[in-house]
């Protein structure tokens, strides 16, 4: 009986000791700062290592922007203002072509842009066969890059509930942050900058003579142009730049959707480069008609590579969230207009390849 008494006891002893050793180890046990919506804290939440291998979160704001060899240093001045003007964590998914790789790798790694977390992807121009004519008076605008905006889930991790697409002639001089927290209605795709909503460029809209409605995109003398039964006075909309839901676009089948009007304008003609400018646009606006959520305007004033000549007013520019260059006179060539709001955010190639044209002293 002693015996049982004193092994009770030293039983009792270890659970004691088991019980003080858990309670020691979870009062010393560090806890992790809770998440915040907003504005993030790089410090504390970033994943602690920049470049090419940095490991992606489902937290990142997640922005795809394509460079084409040609145009290295416009892409790379996108993606420096999008970094200087904000504090949030976003992960780069930068799309060019097997060429151009190596290339861009370098740029980054050579400057002050080795900081930013990215991912270099390649894109198979292979799969527009079949889709696009080599028919545009602007052969530009036909390189297989301006065709990745179709492609976003197939480039970019399924974690991300959504993305921005940025093209290369943009600006960003407000926090990136904002651009992604903005709410897409129900059942929406995408979010684009209406052409009805120019409040500040209306008088640069009338001097040049853009088209701001279907009417200038599509051919409405063909017959699936008009079964479509959309009004050629209804509003474009500027897919440089946007906001894509992840999720309902897999959902919707939006890539397919945009393939289907690709191939039948290969057949048909449908839509003419020589109508709009190009071929990225057309079946765009044919699958959101409708159906999609608008932009804030300030967060995409465009235009401004249309004319060497017409120019914004200063209070426009200034609250201007988003500037984009789109249009024949971008601000790495000459002419072209508000020159200093581009450049500031340019930083040099490392080797030489991309320069800026600008006219003899």
């Amino acid at each position: 009986m002693a015996l049982l008494r004193k092994i009770n006891q030293v039983l009792l002893m270890l659970l004691i000791m088991l019980f003080l050793t858990l309670l020691y180890n979870k009062m010393l046990r560090v806890r992790l700062p809770p998440k915040r919506s907003g504005l993030r804290d790089r410090q504390t939440l970033s994943s602690g290592r920049a470049g090419e291998d940095a490991p992606e979160a489902e937290s990142d704001i997640p922005v795809v922007i394509c460079a084409a060899e040609e145009r290295l240093g416009a892409a790379m001045a996108t993606i420096n203002s999008v970094c200087s003007n904000t504090q949030a964590n976003v992960f780069f998914y930068i799309v060019t072509l097997r060429d151009a790789v190596g290339l861009v790798r370098q740029y980054i790694e050579n400057t002050k842009l080795n900081a930013i977390r990215y991912k270099i992807v390649e894109f198979n121009p292979m799969v527009l066969k079949g889709k696009v004519k080599l028919d545009s008076s602007r052969p530009d605008l036909l390189h297989p890059l301006n065709f990745v905006r179709f492609y976003l889930p197939l480039l970019t991790i399924s974690a991300h509930r959504r993305v921005i697409y940025l093209d290369d002639d943009v600006i960003v001089q407000g926090d990136i942050q904002e651009l992604y927290d903005m709410e897409l209605q129900a059942g929406h795709a995408a979010a684009f900058a209406s052409d009805c909503d120019l409040p500040a460029s209306h008088v640069m809209v009338r001097t040049v003579g853009m088209q701001t409605t279907f009417m200038g995109f599509l051919d409405y003398r063909k017959q699936q142009v008009r079964d479509l039964g959309i009004d050629p006075r209804d509003c474009s909309f500027n897919p440089g730049v946007f906001v894509a839901d992840v999720e309902e676009w897999m959902k919707q089948m939006i890539t397919k959707q945009l393939e289907k009007w690709m191939s039948e304008n290969f057949r048909e003609n449908i839509y003419s480069s020589a109508m709009a400018g190009g071929v990225a646009t057309p079946p765009m606006l044919i699958v959101f008609h409708n159906k999609y959520t608008i932009i804030d305007p300030k967060w995409h004033v465009r235009h401004l590579g249309w004319s060497p000549d017409a120019r914004y007013d200063k209070s426009s520019l200034q609250g201007a969230k988003l500037l984009h260059w789109n249009g024949h006179f971008k601000p790495w060539s000459y002419p072209c207009v508000h020159l200093e709001l581009w450049e500031k955010w340019f930083i040099p190639d490392p080797s030489e390849k991309f320069l800026l044209v600008r006219p003899e002293a």
